[in-house]
């Protein structure tokens, strides 16, 4: 659970505008903080994991904040500078109206924001901290952890959101957490003296006076070594209770939920994330894959699109079309995914499989530009499935396509080469296509065991055969396993031998 929880908060880092890790440090100052405040390990079991997840619910109406503001990260990274209900935030977030278009138009949101939009933005401080409690049960955190992320934004003086809570009605998780997340960005941008600077300022009013007294009186020791440390290990190590480990349904449950989370970021993705991997799912079972695949291409499914956090609505919901600039910028999340996924032993492969996901065999992808054999083939598999669902669903410059567009438009992504005709065929035979198919094979062999059958007897290697159907050396290995285990052959003679008596060679 720690792993998982760490990974989205990488991304979370970058949604603020914050460079990566910055949460996994402000979870070590929380922890710190909650030492020298003496509490004990189930206590800070708390802490621990609301410090990790306290801003997770601010994506959430990334819509409404481009719709406002222009760019929904430029805007969440001015959190940091002023005090929350002070006026130089407010003056901050007017200068911010409307940016990026014309001065009509900034004139028009500015009337328009007038007379509703400063309460939406009330209501929407609010709302994510109600999400981020939300994603907390989903995760089936403890109700402590629950009770404090719900509380995430309130002040001690009572000036917070919602606002129902003060002083030490507040979770003392919230009220170390929220000061740890703006201490980390003070201390790297200032230094110590910048967080004495902000603990004085904020005592009594943001911030708990006692967390703030720790915070001026022990700065050196609450943040030393932040910047040496492995922070990505030193966080999971020092999950202060016994880590929840979950296992395979419940891993399934857990990533479904932030995958679903992050979703909400547009209006034009929801439930996007959840469609791809049941749709990769049966696409890889009518390929018949084994199930350890099958199940590993569900999971990277499930994650493939994490790394959206990262760019701005801007962009994701802009109407018109991209500049080269917005393109470069879409062309990342790939490997956002990548980099959020990669830290952990358990979820770096799928995030393998995810940062491939836009390749293309002709070498048009992104973010690498990878072509043919290169390419992994659950990958090639996992960016049809992703182009299929993407074209049923709408988007900001057009409608959902219906079916039989769809199929159109994935068969023409074939014949242009950028899609690989067999995981086209196996998607959309998942999605409910008539897909032409041949009888099963004698002895039960697939299609695909076939042609790996009709290269094995004629003398490739695995590799030679791996390149030639564009799918990776294991993939073969397990294809030729299962061909001689339901064959009944040893070696290569024997298969040889099996496909001439059963009309399978010479081809016609």
């Amino acid at each position: 659970m720690a792993e998982i929880v760490a990974a989205l908060s990488l991304g979370v880092d970058l949604g603020f505008g914050q460079p990566m890790e910055h949460v996994l440090r402000q979870c070590l100052i929380a922890l710190r903080i909650g030492e020298r405040l003496g509490l004990g390990d189930e206590e800070r079991a708390v802490v621990y994991y609301v410090a990790l997840l306290v801003s997770v619910g601010c994506h959430s109406d990334a819509h409404e904040q481009a719709k406002w503001f222009g760019d929904d990260i430029e805007l969440k990274s001015h959190k940091y500078q002023h005090e929350l209900r002070g006026a130089r935030a407010a003056a901050s977030i007017m200068r911010m109206l409307g940016s990026g278009n014309t001065p009509l138009h900034r004139f028009r949101v500015g009337l328009e924001f007038a007379v509703s939009g400063h309460r939406d933005m009330s209501g929407m401080i609010t709302e994510h901290a109600r999400l981020a409690r939300s994603l907390g049960e989903q995760l089936g955190l403890a109700p402590a952890v629950l009770e404090a992320l719900g509380a995430a934004y309130e002040s001690w003086d009572g000036r917070g959101w919602p606002g129902v809570l003060e002083g030490t009605e507040i979770p003392i998780a919230a009220r170390i957490a929220h000061p740890a997340e703006f201490a980390e960005v003070a201390n790297r941008i200032g230094g110590a003296a910048a967080v004495r600077t902000l603990a004085r300022r904020r005592a009594g009013k943001q911030f708990d006076p006692e967390v703030a007294r720790v915070l001026t009186t022990e700065t050196e020791e609450i943040l030393g070594g932040l910047e040496e440390v492995a922070t990505w290990e030193t966080v999971i190590a020092a999950e202060p209770a016994l880590s929840p480990v979950l296992d395979g349904a419940e891993l399934d449950g857990a990533l479904l939920a932030i995958a679903n989370f992050v979703d909400l970021k547009s209006p034009y993705t929801l439930g996007h994330s959840a469609a791809v991997a049941e749709l990769v799912r049966g696409a890889a079972m009518e390929m018949g894959l084994p199930a350890g695949d099958v199940e590993t291409l569900y999971r990277a499914g499930i994650v493939h699109d994490l790394g959206r956090l990262g760019i701005s609505n801007s962009i994701w919901d802009k109407r018109g079309p991209l500049g080269p600039g917005e393109w470069e910028r879409v062309r990342l999340h790939p490997y956002i995914t990548e980099r959020m996924l990669g830290q952990s032993a358990a979820l770096a492969p799928l995030g393998g499989l995810a940062v491939q996901h836009r390749e293309r065999v002709d070498g048009s992808g992104y973010p690498r530009r990878l072509s043919g054999g290169v390419i992994d083939r659950g990958a090639l598999l996992l960016g049809a499935a992703d182009a299929y669902q993407a074209m049923r669903e709408p988007r900001p410059h057009r409608p959902p396509r219906d079916p039989a567009e769809a199929e159109r438009l994935m068969r023409g992504e074939v014949t242009a080469g950028r899609l690989e005709a067999g995981s086209v065929d196996a998607v959309l035979a998942a999605a409910g296509h008539r897909v032409p198919r041949r009888r099963e094979g004698p002895a039960g062999l697939t299609q695909r065991e076939i042609e790996v059958l009709r290269l094995l007897a004629r003398g490739l290697s695995n590799r030679d055969i791996a390149q030639r159907l564009v799918i990776t050396p294991k993939t073969v290995a397990n294809h030729v396993e299962h061909i001689y285990a339901k064959i009944d052959a040893g070696n290569r003679a024997g298969a040889s031998l099996f496909a001439v008596q059963h009309g399978l060679l010479p081809e016609t």
